[in-house]
């Protein structure tokens, strides 16, 4: 038998009442209260609340806690509270108070803030990445896609998903964020237009998501007002930052928001005002490195703009955001060659969209040319090092069309970078003519400054060209000119073309000199990325003298060298090379994968840098002796299940194939883990992070990434799933023993 309950007053209007008095009140006089409101007739009900002094909210409390503790265990849902926290966060902390049975579920675009209270984010839905294709079935999984198409169908009963709109299905969830109010009202919208013209009409969101249920909130009935509602929630000072806030694009840090939107507020303030918004679930929190980033949604951007109210003031917030970027970028092209280039290397990753926004105004601002010429030209590294050649090239392009007023040593330097990538591409005139007109400005202004670059650039032109003998020559001039001046980018990227040139030139024992020095330079300067690129000529170079077993080691550690900072072309080069090894030693099979994963990178990368390698007899070579010995139908079957395979498919492939070709003392390979290692290792296999591995273990979560960065070296292994993998075949391998 349930214990008796009382009904919650409901929200009939009143006459205004006194407001609620803190007289003590016993339990006996509050019983009488409630059990005469319930009684009463519904015209006189408000008089009960007059007569008695009371408001309607002092009376729901009530019944909440003399239902709460007649039933001994109750659930109470708050539902969309965010305009009554203040009056929400007070009842409930004494009806938790005084009912040690009562759970609260509250939703809230904000939180109460009280005692006890476990917050859950409810992100937006899970909307399809454009940066890949992604086939019919598999956009099923995504669910944005799902509620699109259920509401769809109920606009328009034939509606289906298919190939031919499954891409503009794709893009509008993924331009309305995910978020589920927004794909509603755009799907009603198929009642009037293709999902082809909705996709088109999205630029002016707030006007076409108009269309919302009659009998929702009015709130929830068009976009605009349900953003309307989040904005005016928030105090001025925050809606002040929320509008100054759309000059980022992607995500940023709080140092980030600190230049560019402070003004007269200090860090402290600021700090708070972000941690509000973040709160208010403004902005989204992103968590995944060492310093916390923040994004807004592209709905709430496109409002805030509409919100700041004057041109000027978003070009100033342009003008400090481009400032601010600049900076960070010359700073990541100063400290590239050191210890922390892999931190570089996210952190660049992580600003790419905002340095394109910084980019794209340099393009239009009156001082702008110069700034975007340094950015450009410092970004070069960064483009290089992520195969982001086609990238790169456009926006060098693009600052260059702009005409200084004088030729400055920025410009010189933005003509030599360009040049370097318009060799890669295979556009030798027109590199060579940036070549030039970069030496005319050094030369009318008598600046010995661009040594280094000039002749990287020059190296790189000649290099790609075919020319070794030219290119060694070029490349020793950069080389020098980088000691002279520390531009040890250049310097330690000429190194890497001599080498490439004494292979050209057939002279592998130089090769294998130039490989040693690149070695020891980089590990001086903690150096990553050309210390995995310089495996390609020393693996190749040791092959080419008679040592196929010791090349191959040089190249496994290339490979994972590169996959350590994510180098497509480095991991390319070294995967390439393996090829040919492989089918010189007569592992045919394996060599047809391998040279279809590196032609599925390549294709991905594209220009000359891609085929470089492709045009040499050892790839005629390596392609004809696959050929002739597992005949074409074979062959094409291998290449094209290496030209599917991820780069990380393609790593644990290359790796697993060399360690079966080249078996040795395989049962050792357990022993050489330590007895920490063992235990990390299992803990991997069963699916735990590095920060639940700290603490299962009781140690610091950068030991126990040390500890998984050791297990994947001793293993030759690039991931985790193969540490899990290799962990499940020694247990087998126990059982069966």
């Amino acid at each position: 038998m349930s214990s008796p309950t009382s009904t919650i007053p409901d929200g009939e209007p009143v006459d205004p009442a006194p407001k609620p008095t803190r007289r003590t009140f016993t339990a006996e006089y509050r019983n009488k209260i409630i059990d005469e409101y319930n009684k009463a007739a519904h015209g006189e009900k408000s008089a009960v609340l007059r007569r008695e002094g009371l408001h309607q909210s002092q009376l729901r409390e009530w019944t909440l806690t003399r239902n709460a503790k007649a039933d001994k265990r109750l659930l109470l849902v708050l539902d969309n509270c965010e305009h009554l926290v203040e009056v929400t966060a007070e009842i409930s902390r004494t009806l938790l108070q005084t009912c040690p049975g009562l759970q609260i579920l509250a939703t809230s675009r904000e939180r109460l803030s009280i005692a006890g209270e476990t917050t859950i984010r409810v992100p937006s839905m899970s909307v399809p990445h454009l940066d890949r294709a992604v086939p019919l079935e598999g956009l099923r999984q995504y669910e944005s896609v799902n509620l699109f198409t259920d509401r769809a169908v109920e606009a328009v009963p034939d509606f289906e998903l298919t190939d031919d709109n499954k891409d503009a299905v794709a893009q509008i969830c993924q331009r309305l964020d995910g978020l589920p109010l927004a794909i509603e009202l755009a799907a009603v919208r198929l009642r009037a237009m293709s999902v082809q013209q909705l996709l088109d009409r999205l630029t002016d969101r707030y006007r076409l998501l108009t269309s919302g249920n009659r009998a929702a909130p009015s709130r929830q009935q068009t976009l605009r007002l349900s953003i309307d509602w989040s904005y005016e929630l928030c105090t001025r000072q925050e809606k002040q930052l929320w509008t100054y806030l759309v000059v980022f694009a992607g995500s940023f840090d709080l140092d980030a928001v600190e230049a560019v939107c402070a003004g007269d507020l200090s860090s402290t303030d600021l700090l708070d005002l972000v941690a509000s918004l973040v709160d208010k679930s403004i902005l989204i929190r992103v968590d995944g490195g060492e310093v916390v980033r923040y994004r807004l949604l592209e709905t709430l951007r496109d409002y805030g703009r509409e919100k700041l109210q004057t041109k000027d003031r978003y070009e100033v917030l342009q003008r400090r955001h481009r400032d601010w970027y600049e900076q960070l970028v010359l700073h990541a092209e100063a400290d590239w060659i050191s210890p922390r280039q892999l931190k570089w290397i996210t952190r660049l990753e992580q600003e790419r969209f905002n340095v394109h926004r910084a980019l794209r105004f340099c393009l239009s601002d009156a001082n702008g040319p110069y700034a975007g010429m340094r950015i450009a030209a410092a970004l070069l590294p960064f483009w290089l090092s992520r195969g982001l050649l086609s990238e790169g090239r456009l926006w060098l392009e693009r600052v260059l069309a702009i005409r200084a007023d004088e030729p400055t040593v920025d410009r010189a330097k933005a003509l030599y970078m360009a040049s370097v990538l318009a060799a890669m591409h295979g556009e030798i005139q027109v590199g060579s003519a940036l070549l030039a007109e970069g030496h005319d400005i050094c030369n009318s202004l008598e600046n010995t400054s661009m040594y280094s670059s000039a002749g990287y650039a020059a190296g790189c032109i000649s290099l790609y060209s075919h020319e070794p003998s030219r290119a060694i020559a070029c490349f020793e001039k950069a080389i020098a000119g980088g000691r002279e001046i520390e531009y040890t980018f250049c310097q330690i990227g000429s190194l890497l073309g001599i080498g490439l040139a004494c292979m050209l030139q057939d002279h592998p024992a130089d090769a294998v000199i130039w490989h040693e020095t690149i070695r020891n330079v980089t590990e001086r300067h903690g150096e990553l990325v050309y210390r995995g690129r310089s495996s390609t000529s020393g693996g190749w170079g040791i092959w080419r003298e008679g040592d196929p077993g010791r090349a191959t080691a040089v190249l496994e550690q290339g490979l994972r060298l590169s996959r350590q900072v994510d180098d497509p072309v480095g991991f390319a080069r070294s995967v390439q090379v393996l090829a040919w090894i492989k089918a010189d030693r007569h592992h045919e099979d394996q060599a047809a994968v391998l040279l279809g994963a590196t032609a599925g990178i390549w294709r991905d990368i594209g220009g000359l840098m891609a085929s470089f390698l492709d045009g040499l007899t050892y790839q005629h070579q390596c392609e004809r002796r696959v050929r002739s010995r597992l005949g074409d139908r074979k062959t094409q079957e291998l290449m094209r299940k290496g030209r599917d395979m991820s780069i990380d498919e393609v790593a644990a492939y290359a790796l697993g194939a060399s360690r079966r070709a080249v078996r040795t003392q395989p049962d050792n390979i357990a022993s050489s883990l330590t007895r920490r290692e063992r235990q990390v290792a299992d803990l991997v296999a069963e699916g735990l992070t590095n920060r639940m591995i700290a603490s299962r273990l009781v140690i610091s979560h950068r030991t126990a990434q040390g500890h998984v960065e050791h297990i994947l070296s001793k293993l030759g292994f690039t991931s985790r799933s193969q540490i899990a993998a290799w962990v499940v075949s020694q247990v087998h391998n126990l059982n069966t023993d």
